[in-house]
C-alpha cells in the first residue's frame, strides 16, 4: 500500500492497479453468492413442480365430437375414438331423461348398449322411449384409468329423426294385387295408396301395420293394370314421410286354368241340382207347417138331411143305437 498526502495535509491511502486486481474477485465472488442464494428457494420450487406426480385420469383424453344420427326411428349414438397404442379403449355411455335432468340431476342411467363397449358408437334406441329432450355423455376405460365425461353438446328429441319413405314391393297372386313393406318396428304404420291406371281412375287408400308380410289389396279385373305407393306413419311423434315410387303391375286377359275348368263344370251342375230341390223341401215344410190341410173321416160326414135323423121313430130306437155305435167305434179306430 503507498501512502499520499491529499490537498488538506492529510495521508491517504493510495490503491495501486494490482491491489484492484486482487479485490475485483472478491467482489464478484460476493455477487454471485447473493446472486446463488436469492435464486435458490426458485430453483427448489421448480424442481418440486417436475417431481409432482400427475393424476391418471388426464392422461386418459376424453371422447370428442358426440353426435346423435336418428333415421326411421333408429337412433345412433356415435363420437371421435380415443387412441393409445397398444391398449384395449372401452367405453361407457349414461342417459338422463327429462325428469332426470330437472329433479335428480346427480343420476345417470347406464345406456342398454352394455357398461363396457368397443367401438365409437352406441344404439340408444331402446333407451330414447319418449318424446322428451335425453342427455348423454360417454367416457373412456383403459384398464384401473377412466377419462372424464363428455356431454353431448345439445339435448337430443326423437321427434327430429329423418323419416324416409319405406320399401315397397308390388305384385300379383293371380288376380289379387298384393303389396309387401319393410318391418321398421312395431310404432310404424303405413298409408298405401293404389289405383287402377286409366284416365279419372279414383285412388284409394288404407292403412296397413305390417311385420313383412304379403297383404291383399284389391281382386283385379284381368286385362287392367294396378299402382300402388306407401308412406310411413309415426303416431309417437305425429309425423310422416314422403311417398315411395309408385309401383304397377299389369293382369293379362287368361281364360281359366285347363285343371280347374271341370272343377267349376261339376260345381255348376251341382248348383242346378241342388238349389231346385232345396227350395221345394222348403216350399213344402211352411206349407205344412203354417197351411195344414184337416180332412175329416166319413163317420163324421152329414149325408142325410137333418130332419130325417129327427124323425127317427121311437121304435126305431134300438135299430138307430147300434148303428150309432158302429160309427163311433170306426171313428176311434182311424184315430
Amino acid at each position: 500500500m503507498v501512502t499520499g498526502i491529499d490537498r488538506v495535509g492529510h495521508e491517504q491511502p493510495v490503491t495501486t492497479a494490482r491491489e484492484n486486481t486482487v479485490r475485483a474477485p472478491s467482489r464478484l465472488a460476493a455477487l454471485t453468492t447473493t446472486v446463488v442464494i436469492i435464486n435458490k428457494p426458485f430453483y427448489h420450487k421448480a424442481e418440486l413442480q417436475e417431481r409432482k406426480p400427475e393424476c391418471p385420469a388426464a392422461l386418459l383424453r376424453a371422447p370428442q365430437n358426440l353426435s346423435v344420427h336418428s333415421v326411421d326411428m333408429r337412433h345412433l349414438l356415435t363420437w371421435s375414438p380415443v387412441v393409445l397404442p397398444g391398449a384395449a379403449v372401452h367405453y361407457s355411455v349414461e342417459y338422463q331423461g327429462e325428469y332426470e335432468s330437472l329433479y335428480m340431476s346427480h343420476i345417470w342411467i347406464p345406456s342398454s348398449c352394455g357398461p363396457l363397449t368397443q367401438g365409437p358408437k352406441c344404439d340408444v334406441t331402446d333407451d330414447i322411449t319418449a318424446t322428451v329432450p335425453y342427455s348423454l355423455r360417454v367416457r373412456a376405460t383403459v384398464g384401473s384409468e377412466t377419462s372424464a365425461w363428455s356431454v353431448l353438446p345439445h339435448p337430443f328429441n326423437r321427434n327430429s329423426t329423418i323419416l324416409t319413405p319405406p320399401r315397397l314391393k308390388v305384385s300379383k297372386d293371380g288376380f289379387h294385387l298384393v303389396i309387401e313393406l319393410e318391418d321398421l318396428g312395431p310404432q310404424f304404420e303405413f298409408l298405401v295408396a293404389y289405383w287402377r291406371r286409366e284416365p279419372g281412375a279414383q285412388e284409394h287408400a288404407q292403412v296397413v301395420r305390417s311385420r313383412g308380410l304379403p297383404v291383399h289389396l284389391e281382386t283385379m279385373e284381368p286385362g287392367a293394370s294396378y299402382c300402388a305407393k306407401a308412406q310411413s306413419l309415426v303416431k309417437a311423434i305425429g309425423r310422416r314421410s314422403a311417398f315411395s315410387q309408385a309401383q304397377c303391375v299389369e293382369v293379362q286377359g287368361e281364360a281359366l286354368p285347363l285343371g280347374l275348368a271341370p272343377v267349376a263344370l261339376a260345381g255348376f251342375m251341382l248348383t242346378l241340382v241342388v238349389v231346385p230341390v232345396s227350395l221345394w223341401k222348403m216350399y213344402q215344410l211352411l206349407r205344412y207347417t203354417c197351411c195344414p190341410a184337416v180332412v175329416l173321416p166319413d163317420t163324421l160326414k152329414i149325408t142325410n138331411s137333418p130332419h130325417k135323423l129327427a124323425s127317427c121313430r121311437r121304435e126305431e130306437a134300438d135299430a138307430c143305437v147300434p148303428a150309432m155305435l158302429y160309427s163311433e167305434e170306426l171313428f176311434r179306430a182311424w184315430i
